[in-house]
């Protein structure tokens, strides 16, 4: 039985990445930050088939003992400072936990087993302001927020280390993922919890930031499975994950309300208090080579993606 370590593994991606692992047969053990009140919502259902336990990003000994103690053959790198909004008000936080943070478990790594093999959630934000169109493995970075800085900067720690010692470290560069299990502050969940709210009559309006943004939205369970794919070739190397589609924000809510007999534009009221400081514009992704070398193929369109999150929503509002 395989022992995988996780980061992160109450968020979304941590979620749906322990689903995977367990129905492989995998040992999963998770790494969550001490807190008063640990949130092990989106894992509860997992709670007697994996192993909880405390780490930080931000404190090197924890980490080395954590690999000492359950020996892991992979790691899975999804904890950091995510929500790029608050990366402005907190850039120091973003960056100690979403870059240094990195450099700490491979350095823990390095210390106790090279031969673990290393995952590096990496983002699409790196692109920012983008250099070419779609964006692929050799487009260069231009990050437009202290997150995709700090996303950048793990990134090529990654690379760095994979060349300097030799560690099978790969990044798999992801594109906007979402789902029913995404944070409520993030715009797609935040479009989706609105519409069932409206639908419900539990509201009677979203309030957004630029709707011409567009984004190459995915279902995170997919994405996992790319996650997984990257540590079982026999290189480690950069992916480029994504749809390889682009689609604005204000389709997304066009399709959401849709979906339920509504017309978003009664709806939706643009607020610049939600505008971004520096505003990223049009992401696409290229995963031709994800596509070919991992042999990954999503499995849920972008419009299943959206009518997926409504229902979710719907049912959960109904029930509480």
């Amino acid at each position: 039985m395989p022992t995988a370590l996780i980061t992160g593994i109450t968020g979304q991606d941590g979620s749906y990445l322990a689903e995977l692992l367990v129905k492989k047969g995998y040992r999963v053990i998770g790494m969550a930050r001490r807190s008063s009140t640990l949130n092990t919502e989106r894992i509860k259902h997992l709670l007697d088939d994996i192993t909880i336990v405390q780490g930080d990003l931000q404190d090197q000994g924890s980490l080395l003992a954590l690999l000492e103690e359950y020996k892991p053959s992979e790691v899975y790198n999804l904890a950091a400072q995510s929500f790029v909004p608050t990366s402005w008000n907190q850039p120091a936080l973003t960056g100690d936990v979403t870059a240094l943070g990195v450099t700490r478990l491979l350095e823990a790594i390095r210390f106790v087993d090279p031969k673990i093999r290393f995952y590096q959630a990496s983002s699409s934000e790196m692109f920012g302001k983008v250099q070419e169109v779609p964006q692929k493995e050799s487009t260069p970075f231009y990050p437009r927020s202290p997150y995709g800085v700090a996303k950048m900067y793990g990134h090529w720690i990654t690379v760095n280390y994979r060349e300097s010692f030799n560690i099978f470290a790969s990044s798999g560069i992801l594109f906007n993922h979402e789902s029913p299990r995404r944070g409520l502050e993030f715009v797609t969940r935040k479009i989706s919890d609105g519409v069932a709210r409206i639908k419900l009559g539990m509201a009677k309006e979203i309030r957004l930031g630029n709707l011409e943004s567009q984004r190459d939205w995915g279902f995170a369970g997919d994405y996992v499975e790319a996650m997984w794919l990257m540590l079982q070739q026999d290189h480690a190397d950069s992916y480029v994950i994504g749809m390889g589609e682009t689609h604005a924000v204000r389709e997304f809510c066009e399709i959401a309300f849709a979906h339920v007999g509504l017309d978003y534009k009664e709806y939706v009221v643009q607020d610049e208090k939600f505008y971004r400081p520096a505003e990223v514009d049009l992401l696409i992704s290229d995963p031709s080579r994800a596509r070919a070398v991992l042999k990954w193929e999503p499995s849920v369109s972008f419009r299943e993606l959206v009518t997926m999150m409504v229902d979710s929503d719907l049912a959960r509002l109904k029930k509480g």
